[in-house]
């Protein structure tokens, strides 16, 4: 059985589309195998769930899935589609589930988030993707083992399921990078901070721009009237839905977190750059009668006091001298310094 990271599925003849990543038919036990692709048209329900997965930007899948599929319109826009957000449509029995995942692939960044589409009656499942979706992986390695889904409803469960569980390892790493930053802000550091936080209040704000709607989504999924999803199921998608809530909670917690950092940044920031202010300005006062005294006794007219004497320099010298330390005494003794 292939997988989303097998370049090519096993099974491959001339009528299969490019862009078909797997055709799969669910033995009812918890595996499945490889279905000939020259027996989809033939397929009835009767011989099993069918799970066809494809990636929807090969023109050959889209040309099948228009043609071919007996999906209406609305189906096929829906799989086809490049831009799309968490939703769930139903007509009759027939359901239209558009989800998204953490992108956990090598070199990607998190937050750009892979989107996954999904058509089922209950008996059979099309689904389309663009990039790989680790959670698809797990539920073909499950089915590999032999303890994956036995049906398209507990299939398209176990995958959401999957879906929800690896956004628990990159919230907890956001959670991670934020409470670092605290300690960091905490010690009184402030270097490279600000960088940081505008780094990780982008990611979030990024990820809970789709899982707000995809909350939405699975909520209408469990209320959906459909014959073939029974109430156990429902259970579990409600649980699905909870863990959901329970992220969207955590990733606002973090985002709180980060803007209080932000704010005590800002606050410290502001604070050096007074303290340094107060310092040039205690320095300035201080030095001020300093100057008007050097220049006073540095003008060239006749009558200038000491020209003969020769220790008059240096009596000019201690009488700066006692007027600084005077000054920096009275400073201190009003703690302005």
């Amino acid at each position: 059985m292939s997988s989303e990271s097998t370049p090519e599925p096993q099974l491959r003849d001339t009528a299969a589309p490019q862009g078909l990543v797997h055709s799969l038919i669910l033995d009812g036990t918890g595996g499945s195998k490889v279905y000939d692709w020259h027996k989809v048209a033939g397929w009835t329900p009767d011989k099993g769930c069918l799970w066809l997965h494809f990636n929807f930007e090969d023109d050959g899948a889209q040309q099948w899935l228009k043609d071919e599929s007996g999906l209406n319109d609305i189906a096929f826009s829906a799989l086809t589609n490049i831009e799309t957000r968490p939703r769930t449509l139903n007509r009759g029995d027939n359901l239209l589930l558009t989800l998204r995942g953490i992108n956990m692939n090598p070199g990607e960044d998190p937050d750009d988030m892979v989107s996954l589409r999904i058509w089922t009656d209950g008996t059979r499942m099309i689904s389309t993707r663009r990039r790989n979706l680790l959670s698809t992986n797990d539920v073909l390695e499950e089915l590999d083992s032999g303890n994956g889904p036995k049906n398209a409803v507990e299939l398209l469960v176990i995958w959401t399921e999957r879906i929800t569980e690896h956004m628990t390892g990159t919230i907890e790493e956001f959670e991670d990078r934020v409470m670092t930053i605290e300690e960091r802000l905490l010690g009184g550091e402030t270097s490279g901070i600000r960088i940081e936080l505008a780094t990780l209040r982008k990611q979030i704000i990024s990820v809970r721009r789709y899982l707000s709607p995809q909350r939405e989504a699975m909520n209408r999924l469990g209320a959906e009237n459909l014959t073939w999803l029974d109430d156990l199921n429902r259970l579990r998608l409600r649980e699905v839905n909870d863990r959901l809530i329970r992220h969207i909670e955590d990733m606002d917690e973090v985002r709180d977190r980060a803007m209080l950092a932000q704010e005590e940044l800002s606050s410290r920031i502001a604070e050096q750059m007074n303290a340094r202010s107060y310092l040039f300005t205690v320095a300035a006062v201080i030095f001020l009668p300093l100057g008007f005294l050097t220049g006073l006794m540095g003008i060239n007219v006749g009558g200038m006091p000491g020209v003969d004497n020769d220790d008059a320099f240096w009596i000019v010298v201690l009488l700066c001298g006692v007027v600084g330390v005077g000054l920096t005494l009275i400073f201190k003794m009003r703690r302005w310094v």
